[in-house]
């Protein structure tokens, strides 16, 4: 279901861990960054209202959903990125590694690890600053 997009304190909250049982929310996610796919790549559960550790983001053409996402490792090249968000006006400054290995739970609930690079990696690192409650 597409949900609406929230602004203010909310996406300032550090999220909680996710659980099986929020599985229904990251499908809302899904949907929602669906719907706004002409001007938004990357969503985190707290941009719904819902102060999860869960973000959706455009893996390619494919939207990869992550609960309880971590970054377990960085590259050591950084480079800065001009990012907006669809909780925030305009764009800002941000400094994003070039490649991160995260682990999380995918849609079925199982551990995964994967290791990106890229742009993939940038909104990732942004979303996963989501569910930090930092914000660009």
């Amino acid at each position: 279901m597409i949900k609406e997009v929230v602004k203010g304190e909310a996406i300032f909250q550090v999220a909680e861990p996710a659980e099986k049982a929020d599985l229904p929310v990251a499908r809302d996610l899904a949907d929602t960054l669906r719907a706004n796919a002409e001007r938004c790549v990357g969503m985190a559960a707290n941009m719904i209202g819902i102060n999860k550790r869960i973000i959706a983001v455009f893996d390619g053409a494919k939207i990869l959903l992550m609960l309880n996402p971590v970054i377990k490792e960085k590259s050591r090249k950084t480079y800065e990125a001009s990012e907006g968000c669809l909780s925030l006006d305009g764009e800002r400054k941000a400094l994003r590694h070039q490649t991160v290995a995260v682990e999380y739970f995918d849609e079925k609930f199982k551990k995964k690890s994967r290791t990106f690079s890229g742009f993939t990696a940038q909104i990732i690192q942004h979303e996963i600053d989501h569910c930090d409650g930092k914000i660009i």
